[in-house]
């Protein structure tokens, strides 16, 4: 049996899904094996699939979409190895990546994964340097020493600066765990690091950027805002800390949330629940110029509520991630 299963779940991404695989069948470590995940592709990922003939590579076909956490679930399951990867069809694995994070967890047997620093990629496939450095800045990963992670709730939830996809995991404590929710949809990765850590899981900071994650050009829609948001919103409402300090910032992170909801709600015209939620975001964070704004703009007609949060949008400052996503695939 393979030591490693590594899963890479896709949705018609023919175009970019090779990058990936071949990433994985260049590793420096070789005892693994590939599932590719396919919900229900309608382009050219068979064709590109049938390409390889590598036989550690095992192709699970679906005839129609399941949605994304049934189908990343579908790979765990089928998985055999004792240590499991997932990560995404656009993004890659740095050559030593299974080398470096299989010798971590081989020598140190109390610890339950392995998560390694990454590089942020533009649209083109291109390594992005300020873009990186902003962003280990920005969830502490600059400020996160090599080894055993000392405070894992603090790093998973309050600073949020583990990511699953730069992450090899002992399949063990994924099935202890119930790997992922599908009501989470959307925040999966998020919500599976958290829960790892209430569960008192022990993480293994390796600083090295072994991993290549893409930033894509473009926005996400407004309907994919608001299903990301209800999905967080689900997951924060399912936790509870012990620890005060944490429990307060958990009460504050919904809070803010459900203002974020809010205001996506309005721009869409669900102008009831909006003004709803804001009303308990308040109560939490008090009334705040975002908060009256976002009230205001729900008695407008919905026309041009859509061009005064467009316009927002449009003067606001860019981080380093817009910035990275202007970056056109032709560049």
């Amino acid at each position: 049996m393979p030591k490693v299963s590594i899963c890479i779940p896709t949705y018609n991404r023919a175009n970019l899904l090779p990058y990936a695989v071949n990433s994985v069948l260049h590793q420096t470590y070789t005892d693994f094996e590939l599932l590719i995940c396919d919900d229900g592709s309608t382009d050219a990922t068979l064709e590109v699939v049938s390409q390889w003939k590598d036989s550690r590579i095992r192709y699970i076909r679906h005839p129609v979409n399941i949605k994304r956490s049934k189908n990343m679930r579908s790979g765990f399951e089928a998985a055999c190895g004792d240590y499991f990867i997932k990560f995404d069809d656009d993004d890659a694995l740095t050559p030593e990546f299974l080398e470096k994070t299989v010798a971590v967890l081989d020598a140190n047997p109390d610890v339950d994964f392995v998560c390694t620093n990454h590089w942020i990629i533009n649209p083109a496939g291109e390594r992005e340097e300020a873009a990186t450095l902003a962003n280990a800045a920005k969830w502490g990963k600059d400020k996160l020493p090599a080894g055993v992670i000392p405070n894992l709730v603090h790093e998973t939830f309050v600073r949020q600066s583990l990511q699953v996809g730069s992450t090899l995991f002992r399949k063990a404590c994924l099935d202890e765990v119930d790997f992922m929710r599908f009501e989470a949809d959307g925040c999966e990765d998020f919500d599976l690091l958290v829960r790892l850590a209430i569960a008192g899981k022990q993480g293994y900071f390796l600083p090295e950027y072994l991993m290549e994650y893409r930033m894509h050009g473009g926005q996400n829609s407004l309907r994919q805002s608001i299903h990301f948001l209800r999905a967080k919103l689900f997951c924060l409402n399912s936790y509870h800390f012990d620890e005060s300090d944490v429990e307060r910032q958990r009460i504050k992170k919904a809070a803010g949330l459900k203002q974020d909801l809010a205001l996506r709600l309005i721009e869409k015209g669900d102008t009831a629940e909006g003004r709803q939620l804001l009303q308990e975001a308040n109560q939490v964070l008090g009334t705040s110029n975002r908060a009256k704004a976002g009230l205001v703009l729900s008695y407008l007609p919905e026309s041009l509520r859509q061009v005064a949060f467009n316009l927002f949008r449009q003067v606001r400052a860019k981080d380093y991630a817009e910035q990275v996503r202007q970056v056109q695939a032709s560049s």
